[in-house]
């Protein structure tokens, strides 16, 4: 269940603690986190909480909660007073309305962020193109508007997005703002134009300053709302200017170009196709440390503006533009293996298992490696060190080989579906090339099944179908053997599970390693090797190994196993001898004793019903049907599933009715010579001495 937080535990609370609580946090209190934090970042310029996990903060609340009016309230806090409107502020001075708030003619929205390539070329997908790509630069956003004179008349930050601060005469002692634009060319003659962009302190700058103020962005926001006239110039602030809002031009690249033009310093920005926007994100996490300016993230902006306008926006970001944000800690660890998951629309892909690390505050020992291109980049091999980043504080990521395993054999790209053993095929999309089961449907449906099958008959409780199903999209499963390597740390990530479910389910698996042998073999999930099959397989031959080292002769002797289900159980068993072997690292199967000397079936069963089968049709007046089962089991017999010739006893139940399509099959059966008898519940009753 959610909960709630007083206001003084939501003040004290630092990252490792609001980490460890966001899973069961209340509305109100992931509220209460997103104004304290944005006070911190905005106002106070003293976050204490990282980007990263502000950012889960903000999508945990607006996953249950998506109309909060906290969403509404992102961004700075814009200062007390009546709201002007950006039109009528300017027939005020400059120096007579620094920090009163003005409305935005349109709102400055913020970005979408992604952490990873899934979701960045998932977003471009959605238009035709090429991509803006420039550095998402760690400053005081702001915007600027120009008379269709030229002249800057309205400087104000970002706040809330839908009204800032006036910062207009303090705009006019930054050198990079142009406070007439050159009007020549370009269409901005007689034009009102506004220009929005990032105020920012180059590093070069700011080490003048690093003994008072601990980074640039902070002291830039202090910089630009300075009350003292002149103050703001000793700072030496810079201003990159990465968008034209009101000019209609038809492609970014003519954006950049006016600006430049227009007397505007335009940092480096790329134009890339849509193939290349994760190398574009590697160019400049690589350039990170040597350029002379904070960065903590690329943005990407669908470059032609007719595609942009098609797209929209939503109350909170344009749809065609999104932040890929760096990335949280990074550690090195050794490779101890690579397994290769099926999703259930087949895709298969490699996912490394490694030797757990801590990284921003959670242990993590599993990544998976996105597609073919990137697993053969890495060239691994067993015992590699390798480089694994939790991006945004939040997905694992191997980033790079940095030396190979002894002996340096490389893992190889499978040619067959691990899962269903069907042709893998290889396939190149936008974002890369990936592997394939040749037959999805068949595959995926069966291993879903095989997966809740097993969960079901071990009695693993918890792993319902969407658990399942979400399980293996994350490619935490894909054989019943993963059950017994999850992590709670792993399985938290899944939608709708915290911390506390997540251990709840690995406590689960915990508790069922000890497995009867019945039970373990009904858990295969083979053919023709259901509740009662299991159970005389168990009763006859009473150890695995006998089981695992059965020919068709021994089975074909025990009752009720007839030619084309010993054929089905010998193909079972081989088809899951590796499955077998991997569950047997992890489960210890509880055998039968070894029968004494002499004893017969009959006596290997204990109870009057002597291991024959029944089949209950009807009305049971004694007890319910599950119950009926139980007592089947307990007095040493079987509880058979269905009608069929290795039947011996279909008990129909006292209530009134017509007959059954159970009752009418076994009448059939038995004019045709089945031995199988059908008696009434009074008559089973008398059996187990209940009458």
């Amino acid at each position: 269940m959610a909960t709630a937080s007083t206001p003084s535990e939501i003040e004290s609370m630092d990252a490792a603690a609001i980490e460890r609580g966001l899973p069961e946090f209340a509305p109100a209190t992931l509220a209460a986190l997103i104004r304290r934090t944005n006070d911190e970042y905005w106002n106070e310029n003293a976050p204490t909480i990282p980007d990263p996990l502000y950012d889960r903060i903000v999508e945990a609340l607006r996953r249950v909660e998506p109309e909060h009016p906290v969403l509404d309230e992102l961004g700075e806090r814009t200062p007390e007073g009546e709201v002007i409107e950006a039109d009528a502020i300017t027939s005020i001075p400059p120096e007579e309305r620094l920090g009163a708030p003005v409305r935005h003619a349109r709102s400055m929205l913020s970005l979408d962020k992604c952490y990873g390539p899934e979701d960045l070329y998932s977003w471009a997908e959605k238009f035709e193109g090429d991509v803006l790509v420039m550095p998402k630069m760690d400053g005081v956003a702001c915007s600027l508007r120009y008379d269709q004179d030229g002249k800057l008349v309205l400087a104000a930050t970002r706040g809330n997005g839908s009204e800032g601060e006036d910062i207009t005469v303090n705009a006019l002692e930054v050198e990079d703002i142009p406070k007439q634009l050159e009007r020549d060319g370009h269409g901005l003659k007689d034009l009102a134009i506004e220009v929005r962009g990032e105020l920012f302190m180059r590093l070069s700058v700011f080490e003048r300053f690093k003994e008072q103020y601990s980074n640039p962005r902070n002291l830039t926001a202090g910089a630009i709302k300075n009350k003292e006239r002149g103050k703001t110039r000793a700072y030496s602030l810079s201003f990159y200017a990465y968008d034209l809002v009101n000019h209609e031009l038809e492609h970014e690249r003519d954006k950049f170009a006016t600006l430049k033009a227009a007397g505007f310093v335009v940092e480096e920005c790329d134009f890339v196709a849509r193939d290349q926007l994760q190398a574009a994100y590697e160019t400049w996490s690589q350039r990170r440390a040597k350029i002379d300016y904070e960065i903590d993230g690329v943005v990407y902006r669908a470059a032609e503006v007719g595609e942009q306008q098609r797209l929209g926006e939503t109350g909170h970001h344009p749809r065609w533009s999104i932040a890929y944000k760096f990335q949280g800690d990074t550690g090195t660890t050794s490779l101890e293996d690579v397994l290769w998951s099926v999703s259930r629309t087949g895709t298969i892909t490699p996912v490394a298992l490694f030797k757990a690390i801590e990284l921003s505050g959670a242990m993590i020992g599993r990544a998976g490696l996105f597609n073919l291109n990137h697993f053969e980049d890495l060239g691994l091999s067993k015992g590699a060190t390798i480089e694994v980043t939790r991006r945004g504080g939040v997905i694992p990521y191997v980033e790079r080989t940095v030396s190979p395993g002894p002996g340096a054999e490389l893992f190889e790209i499978p040619k067959r579906c691990p899962a269903c053993s069907s042709p893998a095929v290889r396939r190149k999309k936008r974002d890369g090339e990936f592997l394939y089961c040749s037959k999805p449907e068949a595959c995926v449906s069966a291993r879903l099944g095989e997966l809740q099958h097993f969960a079901k008959v071990i009695d693993i409780q918890g792993f319902g179908p969407k658990v399942v199903a979400q399980a293996v999209d994350a490619g935490l499963l894909s054989s019943p053997a993963d059950f017994y390597i999850l992590r709670a740390e792993d399985l938290e990530e899944l939608e709708r599970l915290g911390r506390r479910s997540a251990q709840n389910l690995v406590d689960q698996v915990e508790a069922h390693k000890q497995v009867e042998l019945a039970t373990f073999l009904q858990a295969l999930g083979i053919d023709h090797l259901g509740k009662q099959n299991a159970a005389l397989l168990a009763s006859e031959f009473r150890t695995l190994e006998a089981v695992r080292g059965l020919d068709r002769d021994a089975l074909l002797e025990v009752k009720g196993i007839k030619d084309a289900i010993a054929d089905a159980l010998l193909a079972g068993l081989a088809a899951r001898a590796e499955l077998i072997d991997h569950l047997l690292e992890h489960v210890q199967v509880i055998d039968l004793p070894a029968k004494l000397e002499g004893e017969d079936e009959a006596a290997a069963v204990e109870g009057p019903l002597g291991g024959h089968s029944f089949l209950f049709t009807g009305t049971l007046e004694a007890f319910g049907r599950k119950q009926a089962q139980d007592k089947v089991e307990q007095n040493g017999g079987v509880a058979a599933s269905g009608v069929n010739k290795e039947l011996d006893y279909l008990v129909i139940g006292a209530g009134k009715g017509a007959k059954s399509s159970k009752q009418k099959k076994a009448e059939k059966l038995i004019e045709g010579g089945a031995k199988l008898k059908i008696i009434t519940e009074g008559e089973f009753l008398e059996m187990i001495g209940e009458a």
